[in-house]
């Protein structure tokens, strides 16, 4: 009498027989993690005493029977990862001890049964990513489920308002639909909540005050690229935040510092809101920040202040202030502290202990190019001051973070050289000091940047000849455009000699130094001594080969000594 049926994780495929219906007596069905193709049999429904079926990770198409109902004492249904089209059959809300219901990535459309939400044991339901349709049934606010995910579907209409004091719902996640009105205050009658993730819907109206009820339980709160508008809450003693993502929304007010309430904060990203205030130097001292994004507010005055802070911000590894109205000296001390830019190892953690990791969601300029980042790694590491009016020198201390992989300082007042010591930064990936007052030459070190793939000094007042090795051979004009005085490839404006006349194409060598001269003179020496034009011609051929190839210059010159 079969009960355990384990093919999971090998390379079958076909489609399902339905003969499998007649195995009356199993209580186990594991096909997941195959190749299996085709509509899952009616005849599933026969086999009244399974208690949990996976067919998760498969190719299986078509409907979901709804002889699926049939099946009173199924517990864990994990048809997960499919190609599952069609509505959900509301036959589901017979199977009264199902406690966990897996359909996310399928093509699953039409409306929620409210049936689901009227489940008595179900505790994880996971319908994510699908083409879900219409409102959330009243019912899901009053439910025995821990788990709810919803997200990345059309669902449209308000959050409803039928929340009830419950413990039991840990995670909420509506992101990454259509859904509007306000975030209701019943929310926060789910007293155990862990996760909040309403993130890219159309939620409108201010942040309910009582999420600070939430602060024992509340780990992550992301609401971005929503409508939400008024001020940030007080958060008191004793919360447990790890990631606040309030970014892309119409915030407004200060900064509170009653977030340093939240020391085990790991990631705060509120950009693109139209927050005031000067720079959040409080925050210096969170043991564990790794990401700080402020960019796109309407943040003030200077990021210098004295501090007695020994390690500031010791872990971080992304910050991005742009397009604020930051002035003054660029922030030095922090170029000195920065550990996790400094040596990236510092930032090695056990992420099982770092539950923001699982839901990092950032919109990052990376290499002159918004990209969203859903995954830091512990050697990602990036600085974006750009699109301030910071003044002042690039201080040479910047090269101490030799864990940085992108700078952004560009669209700033920043003036004098460039430092060579930039030329230290091994790993640095992309370097963008566009628009700002910089003069005089190109240091040479950069060439020693050999991960370099985007380099921008345009918009400068740069001179000199442009170093042409290593990766700085790789950029084109674009990297150097808008400085009068630079000269060489890859721009059309060539080089003089100390004579004022512009060489030949091809002509600028690597060292600053004019043509050597000794060897010219040399060479007439020879020719005059040997008499033969021949040779003097062959000679000629081979100099200009072995030091300057082509360099008619050098053989006019033969000639004219040798003449007098």
């Amino acid at each position: 009498m079969l009960q355990f049926l384990d093919f999971g994780n090998n390379k079958l495929s076909g489609y399902i027989p339905k003969e499998i219906g007649r195995l009356f007596n199993l209580v186990e069905l594991d096909l997941g993690m195959n190749n299996f193709n085709g509509s899952l049999p009616e005849e599933i429904g026969n086999m009244t005493l399974l208690q949990r079926s996976w067919l998760n990770n498969n190719n299986l198409s078509g409907n979901i029977p709804k002889e699926i109902g049939r099946l009173n004492n199924l517990q864990i249904l994990n048809i997960a990862t499919n190609a599952i089209i069609g509505p959900l059959p509301r036959e589901i809300g017979n199977l009264t001890d199902l406690r966990e219901l897996w359909l996310f990535e399928n093509k699953l459309n039409g409306d929620i049964p409210k049936e689901i939400f009227l489940l008595n044991n179900l505790l994880q339901v996971n319908i994510g990513t699908n083409r879900l349709r219409g409102s959330l049934p009243r019912e899901i606010g009053n439910t025995t489920i821990q788990d709810l995910w919803l997200d990345t579907n059309n669902l449209s209409g308000p959050i409803p308002s039928t929340f009830v004091n419950q413990l039991g719902m840990l995670n909420l996640a509506l992101y990454s639909n259509n859904l509007s009105g306000v975030i209701p205050p019943s929310i926060c009658n789910l007293r155990s909540l862990q996760i909040l993730y309403l993130s890219y819907n159309n939620l409108e109206g201010a942040l309910p005050y009582c999420l600070v009820n939430l602060r024992k339980s509340l780990l992550i709160l992301h609401l971005s690229a929503n409508k939400l508008t008024g001020i940030l809450p007080t958060f008191t003693t004793g919360c447990s935040l790890q990631s606040i993502d309030l970014n892309g929304n119409r915030l407004n007010g200060t900064l509170p510092q009653s977030l340093e309430n939240c020391q085990g904060l790991r990631a705060i990203d509120i950009g693109e809101n139209e927050i005031q205030g000067v720079f959040p130097f409080w925050m210096e001292t969170f043991p564990q920040l790794r990401i700080l994004v402020l960019k796109s507010n309407k943040f003030v005055g200077t990021m210098l202040m004295a501090s007695n802070t020994k390690m500031s911000f010791p872990m971080l590894q992304v910050l991005d202030v742009s397009h604020n109205a930051f002035v003054g000296s660029l922030p030095e001390r922090y170029f000195k502290n920065f550990h996790g830019m400094i040596d990236a190892k510092e930032n090695q953690t056990d992420d099982g202990e770092n539950l923001f990791l699982r839901y990092i969601e950032l919109t990052l300029t990376l290499k002159g190019l918004d990209q969203l980042l859903r995954r830091l790694l512990d050697t990602f590491t990036t600085i974006d001051l750009s699109s301030n009016g910071f003044s002042g020198i690039i201080p040479p201390s910047v090269a101490n973070l030799k864990s940085l992989r992108y700078l952004n300082l560009s669209h700033n007042n920043i003036e004098g050289h460039i430092p060579s010591s930039l030329g230290g930064m091994s790993i640095l990936e992309s370097l963008d000091l566009s628009s700002n007052k910089l003069d005089g030459e190109i240091p040479g070190g950069l060439t020693n940047l050999t991960f370099l793939a985007k380099l921008n000094l345009s918009m400068n007042n740069l001179e000199g000849k442009i170093p042409h090795a290593g990766q700085l051979s790789t950029f084109d004009n674009e990297s150097y455009v808008g400085n009068a005085g630079l000269c060489g490839f890859p721009l059309t404006k060539k080089c003089e000699r100390s004579d004022g006349k512009p060489l030949p194409p091809h002509l600028e060598v690597e060292s600053d130094r004019d043509i050597e001269w000794e060897y010219v003179f040399a060479a007439c020496g020879y020719v005059a001594g040997i008499g033969i034009i021949s040779w003097l011609l062959l000679f000629c051929r081979s100099f200009r080969y072995k030091y300057f190839k082509k360099v008619d210059d050098v053989f006019e010159k033969v000639f004219e000594c040798c003449q007098h």
